[in-house]
């Protein structure tokens, strides 16, 4: 794995030197901005992620009700039919941390949440036998949208899980194009309780970890929904439709990302009275992306 030895600014961009090795970063100083969600009822949704997770209510540039979550936020459109919860796209899960895994999900089975996946030990995960020091689960969220909670150092929003065809390729790009930090890689095939885990890749975009395993973990824990199915459907549709990443510049970022190949599938608009400009770009196994001006803030 080459390890990041030093990150320094030359120009309007940034160079990031890996191993002695140099590439340009296609879009400086970009941030994670969001999550957006499709829903049912938009209100109910937003209720739910505030009294359940360490959340609160906000409003997106005065216009949209949203989820603030520390740095980022979680936005919603509302659609008439349940949006696709089938895991068919890149976009596996999202979640939040908990000191005490153990006691946190107590408190959420008695506060009534639903999990499709209750309380785990996964402790042996990485090597070792001892026991008890790891746990996840799954809450099942408005319009079946699943959310891990997992044994952190923190009660925050604090990732997101994407199933790979190249898991440690799409590291790479995100680090290659958006800057993201601490990119690490395991090219290995790695197989965990007869489910296939690697290759993977993990990363770092603010406060949020996206971490990336390969689609042959759906394969081998043999979900209905891989059974068969040879490819990614895009996120657009399904219950998190796409990411944002925010930019200093649109149009600059939007110039530079289609010079460096990437997909421009929604071209730079305004909303809000050009309070909110944005964009669309397609990213890993069909990964939707919304590029959009400004760092992401509570009002």
């Amino acid at each position: 794995m080459l390890a990041m030895s030093c990150l320094r600014s030359v120009g309007y961009g940034m160079v990031l030197i890996f191993g002695g090795a140099a590439f340009s970063q296609t879009v400086p100083n970009a941030h994670f901005h969001h999550l957006h969600l499709n829903a049912t009822d938009p209100e109910a949704a937003i209720e739910f992620y505030i009294s359940k997770f360490d959340a609160e209510k906000g409003k997106f540039e005065g216009v949209a009700d949203g989820v603030w979550t520390q740095k980022s936020w979680i936005l919603f459109t509302k659609v008439n039919a349940p949006p696709v919860s089938d895991i068919t796209s890149t976009i596996w899960h999202f979640g939040w941390g908990a000191e005490d895994m153990k006691a946190t999900y107590q408190k959420q089975v008695d506060s009534g949440t639903k999990f499709q996946t209750p309380i785990t030990d996964i402790s042996d995960i990485g090597g070792g036998t001892q026991m008890g020091r790891f746990f996840y689960a799954y809450v099942e969220g408005p319009d079946h949208s699943l959310i891990e909670l997992n044994t952190a150092n923190h009660h925050h929003f604090g990732h997101i899980h994407l199933l790979s065809e190249d898991p440690v390729a799409a590291g790479e790009w995100y680090e290659k194009t958006f800057g993201v930090t601490g990119l690490r890689k395991s090219p290995a095939k790695h197989m965990y309780r007869d489910v296939q885990i690697g290759p993977s890749s993990s990363m770092m975009m603010d406060n949020v970890n996206i971490i990336i395993y390969p689609v042959e973990y759906a394969r081998t824990d043999k979900w209905p929904s891989w059974q068969g199915r040879q490819t990614f459907e895009s996120t657009k549709g399904h219950v998190v439709d796409h990411i944002g990443i925010s930019v200093d510049n649109l149009d600059d970022a939007i110039a530079k990302l289609r010079a460096a190949g990437v997909k421009v599938t929604d071209e730079p608009r305004s909303a809000a009275g050009g309070k909110i400009k944005f964009a669309f770009i397609e990213g890993p196994d069909k990964m939707r992306i919304e590029v959009i001006q400004g760092q992401a803030h509570k009002d």
